[in-house]
């Protein structure tokens, strides 16, 4: 759950990147991270990231960052998933 979460965010991060057109040492500059992190990220090489810096990276993209927590609707254990609002 938590490689999937990691993954979901990260493609939100990499598509507003893309959206932006910004090169990757910009994007490092923005994000406060070496140029090498942003290749990771791009490369969806997340081991060395987390959840909350993936978040953390969102805010800094201009973006909110909401979590929801529900009672589970169907039987089993509950499930972590990601949305990405467009407007």
């Amino acid at each position: 759950a938590e490689r999937q979460t990691k993954t979901r965010l990260a493609m939100a991060i990499n598509g507003i990147l893309a959206e932006r057109k910004l090169k990757q040492i910009e994007a490092a500059r923005l994000l406060s991270i070496p140029q090498p992190r942003v290749s990771s990220l791009a490369r969806y090489r997340l081991n060395d990231f987390s959840v909350e810096k993936l978040m953390e990276f969102l805010t800094l993209l201009d973006q909110d960052v909401e979590i929801m927590i529900r009672p589970r609707l169907a039987q089993g254990a509950g499930a972590v998933s990601v949305s990405m609002l467009r407007s």
